[in-house]
């Protein structure tokens, strides 16, 4: 348990003394004096946390006695409790003085009690930011090699390979045009739907460049007013907006000399787009608030899943800045058009759920991929891997089998092979006409019972083992370890 904070009660009214202390002695550590020089007698062998000071006491002022702590004892967190009628003399003392909070009698023992809290709150991030930093001047040479060890991790996670593709996939030219441009300080827009990689694209570009030594940061400019994003690109001032309680720097001046991705562009008002056109064009962005602009050298890289030049037409996204914006352009398309993807993809989320999970499994069935390449995976890779960590959650076996697939997955999936097409009983062999029939009769029953092979034959009226051999010589389902006995 952690030692309770100190405070010292300064106050020559005994009443006031006492109802300060019973108030504060459940949560704290309590002194209580009655002077200035009873105090600096406690402060000598004490370690006090928060002072909590009477302006009117014999011999001197509540905040002269500040001044006096705040040169000795200077972490020390300083308030002070009056009347109304010295205001303006705390008020004229308070810089000078250190005061962290002016209290005015009455006062209520909730809101004293939150102010005592903070102030104890406060001394503790004191204590925590100067060890911090004399840890950081004492590792300094440490640190720097394990930030250079970082970037070089960085580089070698994100880079274009890291955006998973099997033989053939149409990433690979996506992947080759993305290599080539990376180098040059070019703005590029990402498009395609959500969930099919674009930051991890933007990204491996970043780390292709060669600000790749520098920081990346990102930004989803559709999930904030107009307001709030402003705020979080450009920073704003301390008084800025309503809730502007200290200086913020802004994405775009941590990233100076780096990159930034603003995600989800297209989702901006044309006000903001006014706002950010002209930090394209410049060069220059201004905090909120603040009279000065500061030139920030930066590489913007933006995606949508919208249709820009759509947009653009329609009036609703600014052409000026689309063209600032795509100086080169690269679309990936959705998982739907890229079936030779899902195999891999699926073992690469597999191997991840599965370190995530800490629960380890050999692979899928080979049914269970056919059935993830059948399916048009809406939400794109984001969905894979929701869909293959409910499986792994699910499994008892070694293997990843279609039993444990969601519903959805499984009929949507399986939709084409439910009724025949007219071209497969339109011509042919009569022998061929009716094996396509079974194959699609027996692909039905199965996903109706989730795969389960002793329910299907019963409803099929064939022995599990005469359903078996009908599995195999139409080559659904091949055999998993689990179904060799």
């Amino acid at each position: 348990m952690a030692p309770l904070s100190t405070v010292l009660i300064v106050d020559d009214e005994v009443r006031s003394q006492e109802a300060l202390r019973r108030t504060l002695e459940e949560e704290f550590e309590v002194f209580a004096v009655s002077g200035a020089e009873e105090a600096h007698g406690v402060l000598e062998q004490e370690a006090v946390h928060v002072i909590l000071c009477d302006q009117r006491m014999p011999g001197t002022s509540g905040v002269s006695f500040l001044k006096q702590v705040r040169e000795r004892y200077p972490d020390t967190v300083r308030l002070i409790i009056s009347g109304y009628t010295e205001t303006e003399d705390i008020i004229a003392g308070i810089n000078d003085a250190g005061i962290y909070q002016y209290l005015t009698k009455p006062w209520h023992p909730e809101a004293l009690l939150l102010n005592v809290r903070a102030a104890a709150r406060l001394y503790r991030l004191q204590q925590e930011n100067q060890q911090a930093s004399l840890e950081i001047r004492t590792a300094e040479p440490v640190l720097r090699k394990r930030v250079e060890a970082k970037r070089e991790a960085l580089r070698n996670l994100y880079h274009f390979e890291r955006l998973i593709r099997g033989e053939g996939s149409p990433l690979h030219s996506v992947c080759e045009m993305a290599r080539r441009i990376a180098p040059y300080d070019i703005s590029v827009l990402i498009t395609g739907e959500s969930g099919t990689g674009k930051e991890l694209l933007a990204r491996a570009i970043h780390y292709g460049s060669s600000r790749a030594d520098r920081v990346f940061v990102i930004e989803n400019c559709g999930a904030l007013s107009d307001t709030l994003l402003e705020s979080e690109l450009f920073g704003h001032k301390r008084g800025a907006f309503t809730g502007a309680y200290e200086n913020r720097v802004g994405l775009f001046e941590q990233a100076d000399g780096g990159s930034i991705f603003l995600d989800e562009i297209g989702e901006t008002s044309p006000a903001f787009q006014v706002k950010l056109l002209r930090v394209l064009q410049d060069g220059e962005i201004r905090p909120l608030g603040s009279s000065r602009s500061r030139h920030v050298d930066v590489r913007v890289i933006s995606a949508t899943n919208r249709d820009l030049e759509a947009d653009v037409k329609q009036g609703r996204f600014r052409e000026d800045l689309y063209y600032r914006l795509t100086t080169f352009s690269l679309h990936i398309p959705p998982l739907r058009s890229r079936a030779m993807d899902i195999p891999v993809l699926a073992h690469h989320l597999l191997r991840e759920a599965v370190y995530a999970l800490e629960k380890p499994v050999q692979g899928f069935a080979e049914e269970a991929l056919q059935a993830m390449m059948r399916y048009p995976w809406p939400g794109n890779v984001r969905e894979l891997r929701n869909e293959i960590v409910r499986m792994l959650a699910l499994s008892v076996r070694p293997y990843l089998d279609v039993e444990l697939m969601s519903q959805h997955v499984l009929n949507a999936s399986l939709e084409e092979d439910l009724t025949p097409r007219e071209s497969d009983m339109a011509g042919g062999m009569l022998k061929d006409r009716m094996d396509a029939l079974e194959k699609r009769v027996l692909r039905e029953t199965l996903n109706r019972h989730r795969w389960n092979k002793s329910r299907a034959a019963l409803e099929l009226g064939l022995s599990r083992v005469g359903l078996r051999a009908k599995l195999l010589r139409h080559e659904l389902g091949k055999e998993s370890p689990k179904d060799k006995k």
